[in-house]
């Protein structure tokens, strides 16, 4: 079942595409540690090594099946939800592959 109707699971083809980006960056309780502790021996200054990945982003899932098509986004904030998408679409798959009863 999509928003555009009902359709026939059998035969319908399924693609995840992950259209996510991550960026590094210091957090700024790195920064504000490395500007108070500077004062001993520039042992502050090691804080400023500290990164964090931050993820953004969607990803496309999208069915295509005999007479329609359809596609959505998912928006992404964490990499587990990227995993999550993905496991999802295929146990769909799965179902999908199974012969008709």
């Amino acid at each position: 079942m999509t928003p555009s109707g009902q359709h026939p699971l059998a035969g319908t083809t399924w693609i995840v595409t992950n259209q996510t980006s991550v960026n590094q960056r210091i957090p700024s309780y790195a920064i504000v540690l490395a500007v108070l502790l500077m004062v001993f021996c520039l042992l502050g200054l090691v804080f400023l090594a500290v990164k964090e990945d931050k993820i953004q982003g969607f990803v496309q899932v999208s069915v295509q099946g005999p007479g329609f098509y359809y596609a959505t986004q998912v928006k992404i904030t964490d990499r587990a939800q990227v995993f999550d998408t993905e496991q999802r679409v295929n146990y769909i798959r799965g179902l999908a592959a199974l012969p008709a009863a």
